[in-house]
């Protein structure tokens, strides 16, 4: 940085910051608390190796992954970021698998809840007859699934179009 105030870096290690000092752009002096951590972790001559050998637009990226997994090394010495991914990992795992029970439970209520298929309303004699409102269709359906005697809205949602009286 060179000029009145140092990096946190050349602070932090009590040393004149020069002009093209590799840590100044990504360690600015109001937050010394980022670079003492990265150099407890990794070592400030081993930041300025990386840093170094990295294209400039790459380095921001590097120094914030640098900065990421000081931060999970000092709260977890031995895994690091890698136990933070694993825990992350195991929640994701049981919460699938909470999801999954929940979707069997909703589907067990409904289906003890759901309508009667139509094929076990209909005597074999009364096929003559037509228990369905056509007339009183409302134009909002468009499909009718005469097997399951079903009508199916725009929105793919089905519905019964039997009255409530001939649900047993």
């Amino acid at each position: 940085m060179g000029g009145n105030s140092p990096c946190a870096s050349c602070k932090l290690l009590r040393r004149r910051c020069a002009k093209d000092c590799v840590f100044a752009p990504y360690f600015p002096p109001d937050d010394p608390h980022k670079f003492a951590i990265v150099h407890k972790v990794f070592g400030a001559s081993n930041v300025s190796k990386m840093l170094q050998e990295l294209p400039v637009q790459q380095r921001a990226d590097a120094v914030s992954s640098l900065v990421y997994e000081a931060n999970a090394r000092v709260r977890d010495p031995v895994y690091g970021c890698v136990g933070a991914i694993s825990y992350l990992q195991n929640q994701v795992s049981q919460l699938q698998m909470q999801l999954a029970v929940a979707q069997a439970e909703i589907l067990c209520i409904q289906m003890q809840q759901g309508p009667v298929l139509p094929t076990q309303l209909i005597d074999e004699d009364d096929h003559d007859k037509s228990y369905f409102l056509h007339d009183n269709l409302i134009p909002q359906y468009s499909n009718f699934d005469s097997s399951s005697g079903t009508v199916i809205h725009d929105s793919f949602k089905k519905e019964s179009i039997f009255r409530p009286d001939m649900v047993s």
